[in-house]
């Protein structure tokens, strides 16, 4: 999942962090609070087709908060407002047109000492990998190999028949004479 959607509604939503939200972060340089969101890992599920490619993703994230905790109680107290409005700002949002609304996680304490709060909060959001149209651009190695293939057109069949048999065979079977023949052509 692409990080600069979800830095965007995070700065754009959440007043209190006052535009203090990046991707990484230097802990002794940052002005808090203030938030950085990093991608943590994604998790597939098993292929559910059985000819093609259709795995759901699932994409996860984390937001760490850092608050300024040299009063303690008062440090807490803003974490639990500043948790509810990135739940407000992310949970829901679509982070891309292929992707679901983000879901919370869970969160849960980093870290607390006389100057700083960590607090990490775990989100997701999911995609599928395989397209579901054959207009749509190739999302798997099968799927380049089938745009590799010519189109299909049609078909002709030609049958030859076991029964009657041959009585110049020692066996009965096909004779190699064709009985019937047809086409069949396939227009997009």
């Amino acid at each position: 999942m692409k990080i600069t959607p979800i830095l965007t509604q995070l700065r754009e939503q959440c007043p209190a962090l006052a535009n203090r939200v990046a991707a990484g972060a230097d802990l002794a340089t940052l002005q808090t609070p203030c938030a950085y969101v990093v991608p943590i890992n994604d998790l597939a599920s098993a292929n559910a087709a059985q000819n093609a490619t259709r795995q759901a993703i699932r994409d996860r994230f984390e937001v760490t908060l850092i608050l300024d905790s040299t009063d303690p109680t008062t440090a807490l107290d803003q974490l639990h407002d500043l948790r509810a409005e990135l739940w407000r700002a992310l949970v829901g949002f679509k982070p891309g047109g292929d992707y679901t609304g983000i879901e919370y996680d869970g969160g849960e304490l980093v870290s607390i000492n006389s100057s700083r709060v960590l607090y990490r909060l775990r989100f997701f959001a999911e995609f599928q990998l395989g397209r579901n149209l054959a207009s749509q651009p190739a999302e798997s190695w099968h799927e380049r190999e089938l745009d590799g293939l010519s189109s299909f057109t049609g078909a002709t069949v030609r049958v030859d028949a076991i029964d009657p048999a041959d009585p110049n065979l020692k066996r009965p079977g096909p004779d190699g004479r064709v009985e019937l023949t047809f086409s069949g052509d396939v227009t997009p």
